[in-house]
């Protein structure tokens, strides 16, 4: 259940978008995609939409298929990233799906053309759409092997004119050492990004982080395993770890 908002608080974005890793789709399974968590995901973003901010997202492919894994196994990287590319047009497609149930106008743009299943991304188009209510998913990452996901989040904000991207984590933040493995590590609340680059501190890959510093575009890392948290961000509350000039 989401934590409720002070009274008369308004959403302080007008644009926004969401980069969700493929893993946060699997919810408690080992591989693919979990209904219930999708579900709980897409309930979310509809409120946010609800709350009159347009909603871009953009969802990686790692509980399908990681290119640079597959590249450490022997398969040329190229045709990994391809494959990486196709498993998050499947995951936007899903999401979509979950979308359009409770009723939301969803399209999805994809870098690769795939016109039988989805629009090619346009920019313009993508803008109108966006525009027009209805929340777009950006597929297949940038269209080019050897770039993440992170940076067609960064890319494809920056393209839209998104007020703010949110990287949704399984933590609660930016930590100066892993947490899991170390119990004394330190939380940020706010990191420049040439901070974030010079520390190596693998929030987002660094090609999508310079992106966020070249265009003034603040990037906020926060755990989406707490319900709400999505809301309180864009009403102002300062969860998670803010990465800003």
């Amino acid at each position: 259940m989401t934590a409720p908002i002070a009274a008369g608080s308004r959403p302080q974005f007008r644009r926004i978008l969401l980069k969700l890793s493929g893993e946060a789709l699997m919810g408690r399974l080992d591989y693919g995609i979990d209904p219930e968590m999708i579900g709980r995901l897409a309930r979310e973003i509809i409120e946010v939409q609800q709350a009159g901010i347009e909603v871009g997202l953009v969802i990686g492919g790692g509980n399908i298929f990681r290119g640079a894994g597959l590249a450490a196994g022997g398969m040329d990287r190229v045709t990994g990233d391809h494959m990486g590319m196709l498993a998050t047009v499947m995951n936007a497609l899903a999401m979509q799906d979950a979308l359009e149930k409770l009723g939301s106008k969803v399209r999805v743009m994809s870098a690769l053309k795939i016109n039988e299943v989805c629009e090619d991304f346009i920019r313009r188009r993508a803008i109108r759409h966006l525009e027009k209510g209805r929340i777009v998913l950006f597929a297949a990452g940038t269209g080019n092997p050897f770039f993440t996901t992170d940076s067609a989040a960064a890319l494809r904000a920056v393209e839209i004119g998104a007020d703010l991207l949110l990287k949704a984590t399984k933590v609660d933040g930016v930590y100066d050492s892993d947490p899991k493995k170390n119990p004394d590590a330190v939380r940020y609340d706010r990191l420049g990004y040439e901070e974030v680059i010079a520390r190596n501190l693998k929030v987002m890959d660094t090609a999508a982080i310079a992106l966020c510093r070249d265009h003034d575009l603040p990037l906020r890392i926060y755990d989406m395993t707490r319900p709400g948290n999505l809301m309180r961000i864009l009403h102002g509350e300062a969860v998670g770890t803010l990465v800003a000039r």
